[in-house]
């Protein structure tokens, strides 16, 4: 499986919806919790370009967030990823 990594947030719920579905898919992913250290955001915005959680990566992918995985699924180019 592809290495999997997901910037999220507390109270996100749209964190919670992401890892709902990567759970459902059995993939193993690595959390960084932005809110749980000074800086994580400022670094996740560096890297991502972007503000908002999730934010996903597949590999070296950048997904984007929950609407762009669920929109990966709903096209079935989901499992492709992940493989």
């Amino acid at each position: 499986m592809s290495e999997i990594l997901i910037y999220t947030a507390d109270r996100c719920p749209y964190c919670v919806m992401a890892k709902r579905l990567l759970d459902k898919k059995q993939a193993t992913y690595t959390e960084i919790n932005v809110d749980a250290k000074a800086g994580m955001r400022e670094e996740m915005m560096q890297k991502t370009k972007r503000r908002t959680v999730p934010q996903i990566y597949i590999g070296d992918l950048h997904v984007g967030g929950f609407d762009d995985l669920y929109a990966l699924e709903q096209a079935k180019k989901l499992d492709a990823l992940l493989q």
